[in-house]
Order: C-alpha cells, then sequence, then structure tokens
C-alpha cells in the first residue's frame, strides 16, 4: 500500500475526523437545502447546465453564486462579476488568518486546497474544537488537520450532490415551492443551533443589525460589514480592559471584580 493510501487511511481512521463528521452531519440538511436552493436558480437563471456545474465546481460558494447569477444574467461586465464575489467573500480572509496559526506549517499547494474545501459552518466548529480560551491555538496539533478535514468533507458532500441535484432537475422542481425561502429557513435554524452563550447573541444581534443597516452598500457589502461588527464585539468581549471585563461579568451573571489591584492602590495613595 502506497504512502498517500496509507495517510488516508489513518486519517479517515482518526477519532476528530469522526468527531468532525458527526458533529457536521448535525447541521449538514441546511447546507443541503442551501445547495439545492443554488443549483435550481442556477439553471433558471439561464445558465446552461454544463456551465452551472463548472459554477458549482469551481466557485464552491453559494453566496457568491447567488450574487453573481443576476449580474450574469443581464450581461455584466465582468470585473463586476468578479468584483461583486471578491466582496462576498471577503469574510473567507479573516477565517484564513484565524486558521493560520493552525496550518502555516504544511505546504502552500497544501494550503490551497485547505482554502479550497473551507466552508463557514466548518470554520465555527474548529474553533469551537480547538480555540484556548482567549482565542489562542491550542499547543498540541494533534488531531487538527483530521478534524478540519472531517468536517470539510461532509460540508462539501452535503453541498454539492445537491446542488448538482438541483441543476440537473431545474426543470423538473416547480419554481412555486418557494425552495429559496426553505433554504433561507434551513440556514436560520442551523444559526441559531450555533448561538450557544450571550456572547454569542450579542455578536450575532450587532452583525444583524450592521447587515440590515448597511443593505444598500453595493456588491453585498453589508456581508463584510456585518463580519466587521461581529468581531469587533468579539474582541471587545475578549479583551482586557474595564469596559471588556463588566461586560464579561455581566455575560457570565457574577458580581464585578473591580477595577485591577494596581489601580486600586494607586488610587487609595492618591
Amino acid at each position: 500500500m502506497s504512502p498517500s493510501a496509507l495517510s488516508l487511511r489513518a486519517t479517515l481512521a482518526h477519532p476528530a475526523y469522526r468527531e468532525a463528521v458527526r458533529e457536521m452531519s448535525g447541521v449538514s440538511l441546511g447546507i443541503a437545502a442551501w445547495g439545492l436552493v443554488t443549483g435550481v436558480a442556477m439553471v433558471k437563471s439561464g445558465l446552461g447546465v454544463p456551465l452551472a456545474l463548472l459554477m458549482s465546481f469551481t466557485v464552491y460558494a453559494g453566496s457568491a453564486q447567488l450574487a453573481t447569477l443576476p449580474l450574469i444574467a443581464l450581461g455584466a461586465p465582468i470585473w463586476v462579476i468578479w468584483t461583486t464575489a471578491f466582496c462576498v467573500n471577503l469574510r473567507f480572509v479573516i477565517f484564513s488568518a484565524q486558521w493560520r496559526p493552525y496550518f502555516m506549517r504544511y505546504r502552500l499547494r497544501a494550503r490551497l486546497l485547505l482554502g479550497y474545501v473551507a466552508g463557514d459552518i466548518n470554520y465555527v466548529l474548529f474553533m469551537k474544537r480547538f480555540a484556548e480560551p482567549g482565542g489562542a491555538p491550542p499547543k498540541s496539533a494533534d488531531g487538527q488537520i483530521e478534524y478540519f478535514l472531517g468536517g470539510a468533507s461532509v460540508n462539501y458532500l452535503a453541498w454539492q450532490v445537491p446542488s448538482v441535484l438541483g441543476i440537473l432537475l431545474a426543470d423538473v422542481i416547480p419554481t412555486h415551492w418557494g425552495l429559496a425561502f426553505a433554504g433561507t429557513l434551513a440556514l436560520l435554524g442551523l444559526t441559531y443551533s450555533l448561538v450557544s452563550d450571550r456572547a454569542t447573541v450579542i455578536a450575532a444581534v450587532v452583525a444583524g443589525a450592521a447587515a440590515v443597516a448597511a443593505f444598500a452598500l453595493p456588491f453585498k457589502l453589508h456581508i463584510v460589514v456585518a463580519i466587521a461588527a461581529a468581531v469587533c464585539v468579539g474582541l471587545f468581549i475578549d479583551g482586557d480592559g474595564d469596559a471588556s471585563r463588566r461586560l464579561r461579568a455581566w455575560l457570565e451573571r457574577r458580581p464585578d471584580t473591580g477595577p485591577p489591584a494596581g489601580r486600586t492602590e494607586a488610587r487609595c495613595a492618591q
């Protein structure tokens, strides 16, 4: 047996890989619904089946695909289409920056592959599983790549299989079924299942408010604004200042511990 086959077999048998498959399977229904919606939308917008399949496998980003489909149908300039897709997918720059401490030891070719199969929910579950208190990566790298690949493989199949079915069966599936609304509801349910504490509730509410407030921005930039707002809230909650400590104390339902000892002594000395 070749070394690559042995490596693949060891990855599939790793407990972290199986754990990721199990956890990602719980949210795969929402991903599948959204993939089906996107596949149908590509053909309904005027793309031929071969071009729709090519787009599904090369772009592999539902929000970017749905954002650019109206532009393609209207014959917009290619730079407008590329700019729109780029802006919608800017959130992956943030994800990649968070993943960098975990995977920077791998070669560029491997990191490019990891970037291609990365997904939103894959990122959320990975950071929930491996981030130390304070957001730092754990010192031990055991199980990190296996967990990532387990989640990414389920995410990829849960997206591509329904997407291809939607492309092939687009002429059979009636538009009045309201698949877009069903996919949105599935994604909302998936999102709510990941909101586990008050800190994530605050970040989610702030992101939603920012997205609504910035909805008029071109190129779907309201998505980037929402992500930036949520990241700022997360950094504020994890900060070391007095306001951050008071907010964390309220989130954890414990009395405020007051100012740092050094600052208290300085005040007493005055």
